[in-house]
Order: structure tokens, then sequence, then C-alpha cells
């Protein structure tokens, strides 16, 4: 998806960080993910707005999106709902 990975000035760890980026805005595609020169957001679309999330890490951005995903599972991905009918 990004080919050669870039250096990200400040922040070593990037690369090993892009496997888990892809695999997060695959299950997300909604959550867009972006680098600001000195800091990384995520904007996650909601009913009433945005959600914008910012942190200097790639890998620290990653940590409190998952943690958000634990926490309230329907960000950024499509709601369904199951209905079960009983004669």
């Amino acid at each position: 998806m990004y080919g050669v990975a870039m250096m990200v000035r400040g922040e070593p760890d990037y690369a090993d960080q892009v496997p888990r980026r892809e695999a997060y805005e695959a299950a997300h595609p909604d959550v867009k993910i972006t680098y600001h020169g000195g800091w990384w957001q995520a904007v996650i679309p909601e009913d009433a707005g945005e959600t914008v999330i910012s942190r200097y890490e790639l890998k620290a951005l990653l940590d409190k999106l998952e943690a958000l995903d634990k926490e309230q599972p329907e960000i950024g991905s499509v709601n369904t709902v199951s209905l079960s009918l009983s004669a």
C-alpha cells in the first residue's frame, strides 16, 4: 500500500508500525490516519461530526485507536443489526 517505508524524523520505529497501520486502516476504512510533519492524526467520522485524535508517534496513535476499539467496537466500521424472528 505505501511501497517503501519512509523514515519519519524523530520516530525510528516508524517502519515497524507500517503493517499495523495498514491492518488498522483495512479494518476501519472510514478512519483517516495522516502525518502532519510533527504529529500523527486520526479522524473518526461520527453521526454528529467527527473525533480527532493526535499523537507525536504513530505507535501511540495506534495504541489509542485500538484501545477505543475495545471500548467501542463500532468505531470506524459499518454497524449491523441482527434480527431474530420467532413464531
